[in-house]
């Protein structure tokens, strides 16, 4: 479980970076640092895919279905980042946005369900 919550830490602290250098507006970012960013998330998602198929978490303090529920959203922020990557040059702001907002809504599902009282 810490492997899947480092990586995925890791890819929401990049990809907040790429967020902010986009929105000074004076560049694009770096290529590399994008493909970074979806490389390490894509790891930590199929890491915590492994974990789902272990014990049980979060049972006890109501946050049972949470690991799903980040999975669902971390593999729909997957597939809108593929999205974003294929389309480079003229990425949709509303394709960013969905991105974006199914990343940060996973991370905290998955913080939750990692949290010590679940």
């Amino acid at each position: 479980m810490f492997v899947a919550v480092a990586l995925l830490t890791i890819a929401v602290a990049v990809g907040t970076g790429l967020a902010l250098w986009h929105l000074r507006g004076v560049s694009a970012p770096p290529a590399m640092v994008g493909l970074l960013h979806g490389v390490i998330g894509a790891i930590g998602f199929g890491v915590l895919l492994l974990v789902l198929r272990g014990p049980a978490r979060g049972v006890a303090a109501g946050a049972g279905s949470f690991g799903g529920l980040s999975a669902l959203l971390f593999g729909a922020a997957l597939v809108t980042g593929i999205a974003v990557l294929l389309r480079r040059q003229r990425v949709p702001a509303v394709l960013i946005a969905i991105h974006s907002g199914c990343a940060i809504t996973g991370y905290v599902l998955l913080l939750a369900w990692n949290s010590p009282g679940s």
